[in-house]
């Protein structure tokens, strides 16, 4: 087995090959027989290749081939789910057709995907195969990777239940019931910690939807507000954010705690000059696909994660 002297973790790529190219070649990776490879390291992507971007085809191509040859790996994100959901029948008494249900909201996010493999549907099908045998979450003796949340509870709890760090079709069958464990557990996962809005209180986001809930932090500092917990593109309202989180709330927050390793998560959209969250915790989605920036983290050896390791390329409007 090819040992590696370092991993660079990707963020989100949503289809910007042109902009993985340009950020594997940055950090090192050459093409060889058409496969990227690095002398030393190995890339590991977080999730999210697929949706949004106008080359998501050949962005799948260059991180499958990579997988293959062992010069990379990939973690599952809520979109590789979603593509898996969104082609597999659910279970006959589950009242559903679809395990992602075919509604206007969910054609639309698939929507590049499929228009992009309308000629290739075999090849499709092969990525949907592959998807399905991606891990939700990768640990290495010195950091961690998952889409979008690290919940050590439901991932003991999934290690228990299932023989690997992946899904099978006992999942995918118990996921059509909302109820489930391996519905809380892939949402957890690929999606993170959403918390209700108090009062029944309502949101629109920058994309138009109504949102009742919102993405909120597992890491760190002791929220006292909302908007403390508060972690989305999307500014909680001004009154919603000031108000005080009700002490029984602590209790459902996830967290993640100083003293573990490491840990790089996609899924948040961020903005600006990347850098860690906290020590031992770092987002690496900036927005690519939004002209934002394809990111990634160089680790070694550290447990205090560097500021002055992380690469990037801006995405530029066309």
């Amino acid at each position: 087995m090819t040992s590696h002297s370092g991993f660079d973790i990707i963020g989100d790529v949503h289809g910007c090959a042109n902009s993985l190219t340009l950020l594997l070649e940055k950090l090192g990776y050459r093409a060889v027989n058409g496969v990227f490879q690095h002398p030393q390291r190995q890339a590991v992507f977080a999730g999210d290749v697929v949706d949004r971007g106008p080359r998501i085809r050949e962005a799948l191509q260059i991180v499958k081939r990579m997988c293959d040859a062992g010069s990379a790996q990939m973690v599952m994100g809520n979109h590789e789910f979603d593509a898996i959901a969104y082609h597999t029948r659910a279970p006959e008494d589950s009242g559903r057709t679809f395990l992602r249900e075919h509604t206007k909201r969910h054609n639309r996010l698939i929507a590049e995907t499929l228009e992009q493999f309308a000629d290739y549907p075999g090849e499709w099908q092969d990525y949907l195969a592959w998807f399905k045998q991606l891990p939700l979450f990768l640990e290495f003796p010195n950091f961690r990777v998952v889409h979008a949340c690290w919940d050590q509870a439901l991932i003991d709890e999934f290690k228990c239940r299932y023989p690997s760090n992946r899904i099978d079709q006992a999942f995918l069958d118990a996921v059509a019931d909302g109820d489930s464990f391996e519905w809380k557990c892939i949402n957890r996962l690929t999606r993170g910690r959403d918390l209700p809005l108090p009062q029944g209180a309502a949101m629109r986001s920058a994309e138009g939807f109504e949102r009742r809930s919102f993405r909120a932090r597992f890491w760190g500092r002791k929220p006292k507000t909302y908007g403390d917990l508060a972690f989305q593109p999307d500014p909680l309202p001004d009154d919603i954010a000031r108000q005080p989180i009700e002490p029984g709330e602590h209790l459902a927050i996830t967290r993640y705690g100083k003293q573990e390793v490491p840990l790089f998560i996609g899924h948040y959209w961020l903005s600006g000059r990347p850098t860690p969250i906290a020590d031992n915790l770092a987002c690496l989605d900036y927005s690519a696909v939004k002209y934002g920036r394809l990111v990634a983290y160089s680790i070694d050896e550290e447990r205090k994660l560097d500021p002055e390791k992380f690469t990037w390329i801006n995405v530029d409007a066309p």
